[in-house]
């Protein structure tokens, strides 16, 4: 890995990203607005300050997927990654200048989102701020991750968006956001073990509930963060100089 090749990969991404004034609106605006939907379709400051938390957790994942697949995507269909890698760039170089641009973003995203809601909407977060911000940009770097891996597997940015359902959705729906894991099946409680999301949610739930920084929200956050790993791992695994 050299350090100098991949800090111009982040500031190349960067670049693009400052001329590309609807994925920004994406990445900041977006969540914002359904922080603000959610907030005032409850109408009720305690359930907001229980749910708050956790979809802090869910926006960056699904935003970050979502921007990722279809801007690798676009970049392999384009030749750019082919051109860039013919170049002394390692996949490693590559993967670390996605994490450190998209870990960026997602730390202006969440300090955009977590501003409104606090100063604005009036959340009162039990928890450290510092914690929630941590989570909050590893699910980032999840989404990240798992959006490169899933634009391998697609060949228009069409499908790209259409890998959503099948990567984020089962996630969100067996994460706990809706329904506790421990009163779903049995069978469906063992899947959402294995879903890095439910560990995401959890984290939130803890600093929802108290300030202190208990074994659970550790173990999570060491899951998630194990997790971001082997996404990356995954991705640089099935990087491709273009898409067939």
């Amino acid at each position: 890995m050299n350090l100098s090749i991949t800090l111009a990969t982040t500031r190349r991404i960067l670049a693009q990203l400052r001329h590309d004034h609807r994925t920004v609106g994406l990445l900041v605006g977006v969540p914002s607005v359904l922080m603000i939907l959610l907030r005032y379709v409850i109408d009720d400051a305690a359930a907001f300050d229980r749910w708050a938390p956790m979809l802090l957790g869910v926006f960056p994942f699904i935003v970050m997927f979502i921007v990722t697949s279809v801007g690798t995507l676009r970049e392999r269909t384009g030749g750019t990654l082919e051109r860039l890698m013919t170049m002394p760039l390692g996949k490693l170089d590559l993967l670390m200048g996605y994490a450190l641009a998209f870990g960026l973003l997602a730390l202006v995203q969440v300090g955009v989102v977590t501003t409104i809601s606090i100063l604005w909407l009036g959340l009162d977060l039990a928890g450290s701020l510092w914690m929630l911000v941590l989570v909050a940009v590893l699910d980032a770097l999840l989404g990240m991750a798992l959006g490169l891996f899933a634009s391998a597997f697609a060949r228009t940015e069409f499908q790209a968006v259409q890998f959503m359902p099948a990567f984020v959705l089962p996630q969100a729906l067996l994460c706990g956001l809706v329904v506790p894991r421990e009163h779903m099946a049995g069978w469906l409680e063992w899947i959402s073990r294995v879903l890095p999301l439910s560990y995401a949610v959890e984290a939130m739930r803890e600093l929802a509930r108290g300030r202190e920084v208990t074994g659970t929200l550790v173990r999570d956050i060491a899951i998630i963060t194990g997790c971001v790993l082997l996404a990356l791992v995954l991705g640089a695994a099935t990087l491709r100089r273009r898409t067939a």
